[in-house]
């Protein structure tokens, strides 16, 4: 099979590290990636600090990461650095990008045209999201002000996103998603999911290490629950990447090779429904 495309995530924000505000966004780049037949490797979560940006991008860059996401820091406002982190994490100059410039224009014209803002066209704070690493291509923002950003440097990506959801989630699946086809195919992700009448893991170990040793392709996850509630806890078996078939057929087997381990220890288990997730 082969190796699936590595992604980074750095989700920057003093507003995360305090707990002011959940980052779903990472949540929901991970979904994604692995639908798409991708592997995330890393979640890093990052204050608002040049330098800590700037050594993340370095260590992806020196680890060979496939796509780097970047979230949040692309506003107008001073504690927004994330564009000139980056910047400095490759080694290139912040440059104003004209395209970059004339889309953030365009941008605030038409929000004030619908009269969602004040005022359109262009202060030096709005443009401000328009100076980008050198090299870097501007992403449009379908739903806000603040383009994305792509700069590729040796063999990895970087993508600067807006931290704001609807933002982020409307350049990865409009802007970006012809970038994605080509970076992932057609890989994709199955899974499968047995439930078990058991709480006590401990007791299942038998069964579960003998068939994690026959199926090492295949994630097998015990997902514990609460102890006091309900005697039951959930197996989830994925693979991701490669052909789709051979993804199925691996699965089968390791929740057939399971299911046999768990009769034989007179445990009770039932499917949930499958889940196979394309590329498209």
């Amino acid at each position: 099979m082969s190796k699936p495309v590595t992604v980074e995530i750095l989700a920057i924000g003093n507003e995360l590290l305090r707990g002011e505000i959940q980052d779903s966004n990472t949540h929901w780049i991970c979904r994604l990636i692995d639908s798409r037949g991708g592997a995330v490797a890393r979640a890093t979560m990052l204050p608002d600090r040049a330098e800590e940006i700037a050594e993340a991008i370095r260590s992806t860059i020196a680890r060979g990461v496939t796509l780097v996401l970047v979230s949040g820091g692309l506003g107008p406002t001073d504690d927004d650095l994330t564009l000139a982190a980056v910047a400095e994490g490759v080694g290139v100059a912040l440059e104003l990008h004209e395209t970059a410039r004339e889309m953030v224009r365009q941008s605030y014209d038409e929000f004030c045209r619908r009269g969602i803002l004040a005022e359109g066209g262009l202060n030096p704070f709005r443009e401000k999201m328009a100076w980008l690493p050198a090299g870097a291509q501007p992403l449009f923002n379908p739903v806000g002000t603040a383009p994305g950003v792509l700069l590729e440097t040796g063999k990895t990506t970087i993508v600067c996103l807006p931290g704001v959801p609807p933002e982020l989630q409307g350049i990865l699946t409009f802007s970006l998603a012809d970038r994605l086809d080509r970076m992932f195919g057609a890989g994709g992700s199955f899974s499968r999911t047995l439930t078990v009448r058991c709480n006590d893991e401990s007791i299942m170990v038998p069964a579960l290490s003998r068939v994690v040793a026959d199926y090492p392709q295949v994630y097998i996850k015990s997902l514990a629950r609460e102890l006091g509630g309900t005697p039951e806890l959930d197996i989830l078996f994925t693979l991701t990447g490669g052909d789709a078939h051979q993804c199925k057929a691996l699965v089968d087997g390791a929740v057939a090779g399971l299911r046999q381990g768990l009769t034989a220890l007179g445990i009770a288990h039932w499917e949930k429904e499958r889940v196979a997730t394309p590329s498209s």
